[in-house]
Parts: structure tokens; C-alpha cells; sequence
């Protein structure tokens, strides 16, 4: 595999661990993936739910909690770490401010467009910035309208992008009509980003990176998506079932327990559809039951708490903490694959070895084409 080239910043391995809240992604899976080369992701969702006392000051159990996650991560990885953020995210403006300020090396940011950056960024600005900015979307025309956002507003542009299309796991970018009616292939979306990013490139003379995210499960897999234009990939339902995942083993087993008929589509409560795990709780939350909660701070800037039926957070970080009855598991299209937990160097080893060996079948097969056509 080629080293993915983020302006000044290369990773030897363009594999991406998905940022997976809540309490998914910590330091401990994020050091692993960084120690193989590829990218280490702490998810900052909610990552102060599991202070003591959080219920007190939720805003600074969550600022805490992401310095030390990033400090720890740094102590056991001198590798590649980013941190990955909701947009969504009522102190997404201050999370952002520490992931910057603790110098990690990407923030990815999704859950909603990033049009805007809190102030702080351009009192420092952009040229003293070490972190990286990669907005997640899930369409070439939202692509589009960030970089074109940054470009008039801040005469500057996110260094990379990622692209997430309809196999991935939890909360997604698109319609439940858009997910279960002919949904767009990921191959689609990112050579139209790839498209769409051409302009950039060549106003600010610099390589845009596109990132594919979602359903990407094998080397084949990545060497097809590679094909399609991507710079790199980013996985999240591969890394779970890890050693090193800092989810309970409850929550990891059951993507090993799943069935293709298990991965299913619910509607959030914070407006977008999710992909689960089925399981007895999910199944009382499609009967509309309601799982009475107190909000000790409203985390989410558009969720009426007053009004939806569970706590998303609470839901997720219960599962985190193999609490399955009363939580569910976030997954990929492709969970129910998941056969085994292996460390994360296995599964590195793995993807490459997969990789290696589709590259070189398609070299055969090309050859054999050229071949055929020589010869008729």
C-alpha cells in the first residue's frame, strides 16, 4: 500500500480505525492502530460519561476525559492520532479547542456540516496549526459545499475528506428512503469527490486526499475502492472486535453472535437513522417504548430531550460497558462477517496480506485481457 500524504503528514499505512462513540474508540484501541501505522481515532462522543460524578458538570468531565485520552494515547504510540468529533456536539467549539491545543495530529469532524470554526483558529491561525482538519460527509455536493464555504469565508480548506456511504454503522447521513431504495454505491460517491475536489486542488496547488468510509471490510475490498479514486479508507466495524477495542467483550461478542438478518436500520432519536445489532432492546425501541431518563446536561444541540423517547448517549455508553439489555450496539453492514477477535497487528496483517494478493490477481487478470486482445 502507498503511504497516504496529508499536506506535510504521512501515514505508512492508509488505514483509518473509525472514531466509534460512545467509549468505542479510547486511547487503548486509537495507541494500537497508530503502533501499526495506520491512524488511531478517540472518539470525544460522550467521553466524559464514564467520570465519576459526570452528572454534576458534564462539559468538564468531557474536557478531562479527552486530554487524558489523547495523553495516554500518546504515551503508548508514537504513531499517527487523531480525534474524531461531532459536529452535533454542544461543546464541539471547546473539544475542538483541546484536540488542537494537545497538538493531536487530524480531528475528523462529522455528525453535521463544519461551516464554522470557533474563533481561536484564526487568532492562532491556520499556519501555526499542527492538527489536521478532514470534514466527514456522505456526498460529493456536500464536499463541495465545505471546501467552497472555507474557501470564501476562511481563504482556506480542510486537508482531506472523508466520504461515508450507506454500509456503514451508526448514525448516517442519509434518508432512510436513501438507505433502503437503491442506495449509492460508496464507489459512486467517491469518484465524484474526487471530482468535485479538482477545483481545490488546483486553487490552492496541494493533493486533497478522499477517504472512503463504510462497508469496507477485505483487502480486496480496499483495493477496489482504491480503484475508485480513494487516497485511503476508514474502518470502524473491523476494529471492534479487537483485544484492544475499549468496549466491554459483551459488546464485541455480539457482532461474533450476529446474523445477516440482525443488522438492521432504526430511526435515532436525535433525527437521523442508525444502523444496529438487533437485540431484545431494539426490539422494544421499534414498539415505541420509551425508556424514561434525566438529562444532566443537554449534550447534543438539537436533541429535545424533554421530548425523545431514550438517551442516545446513555443507550451507547451502556453497551460500552456490555450492559447489552439495556443498550445496543452500533455496526456496519458487514458486522455479521465478524467471526473472531484478533489483535489489532493480526488484523493489520491481514488487510495487507488480502490486499497484496487481489492486487496481484487483478495484474493477472489485466494481463490475460491484454493477452486476448493481442491475440484476437
Amino acid at each position: 500500500m502507498r503511504p497516504l500524504k496529508i499536506g506535510d503528514l504521512e501515514i505508512k499505512i492508509p488505514i483509518i480505525q473509525g472514531g466509534m462513540g460512545v467509549a468505542i474508540s479510547l486511547s487503548g484501541l486509537a495507541s494500537a492502530v497508530a503502533n501499526q501505522g495506520g491512524i488511531g481515532v478517540i472518539s470525544a462522543a460522550g467521553i466524559g460519561m464514564r467520570e465519576p460524578g459526570f452528572e454534576k458538570n458534564l462539559r468538564q468531565a468531557n474536557r478531562n476525559a479527552l486530554i487524558r485520552e489523547i495523553q495516554t494515547a500518546r504515551k503508548k504510540s508514537n504513531g499517527v492520532i487523531g480525534v474524531n468529533l461531532m459536529v452535533a456536539l454542544s461543546d464541539y467549539d471547546e473539544l475542538l479547542k483541546i484536540a488542537v491545543e494537545e497538538k493531536v495530529d487530524l480531528v475528523f469532524m462529522g455528525a453535521g456540516l463544519p461551516l464554522k470554526l470557533p474563533e481561536f483558529v484564526f487568532e492562532q491561525g491556520f499556519e501555526n496549526i499542527h492538527t489536521k482538519f478532514v470534514p466527514k460527509v456522505s456526498s460529493a455536493k456536500a464536499a463541495k459545499l465545505v471546501f467552497q464555504y472555507w474557501h470564501q469565508k476562511f481563504n482556506h480548506i480542510p486537508d482531506a475528506v472523508v466520504v461515508e456511504g450507506p454500509l456503514a454503522g451508526g448514525h448516517l447521513g442519509f434518508s432512510m428512503k436513501e438507505l433502503t431504495e437503491n442506495p449509492v454505491p460508496l464507489s459512486e460517491l467517491i469518484k465524484e469527490t474526487v471530482a468535485a475536489m479538482i477545483p481545490f486542488e488546483e486553487l490552492y496547488h496541494k493533493s486533497i486526499p478522499v477517504i472512503a468510509a463504510g462497508g469496507i471490510y477485505t483487502g480486496s475490498d480496499i483495493v477496489s475502492i482504491f480503484e475508485a479514486g480513494a487516497k485511503a479508507v476508514k474502518m470502524g466495524t473491523r476494529f471492534v472486535a479487537t483485544h484492544e477495542c475499549d468496549a466491554d467483550l459483551a459488546f464485541k461478542e455480539s457482532y461474533l453472535n450476529s446474523i445477516k438478518e440482525d443488522i438492521l436500520l432504526i430511526n435515532s432519536p436525535v433525527g437521523l437513522p442508525g444502523r444496529v445489532i438487533n437485540s431484545d432492546f431494539v426490539q422494544q425501541i421499534k414498539r415505541g417504548e420509551t425508556k424514561p431518563f434525566k438529562c444532566p446536561w443537554k449534550c447534543l444541540k438539537n436533541c429535545d430531550y424533554k421530548q425523545v423517547p431514550y438517551c442516545i448517549s446513555k443507550v451507547l455508553l451502556n453497551s460500552a460497558q456490555g450492559k447489552m439489555d439495556i443498550g445496543f450496539a452500533f455496526a456496519g453492514a458487514n458486522a455479521f462477517r465478524v467471526n473472531k477477535i484478533v489483535s489489532v497487528k493480526e488484523l493489520f496483517d491481514e488487510l495487507i496480506s488480502e490486499y497484496e494478493h487481489a492486487l496481484e490477481l487483478k495484474k493477472h487478470q489485466n494481463s490475460f485481457a491484454s493477452a486476448i486482445r493481442i491475440a484476437v
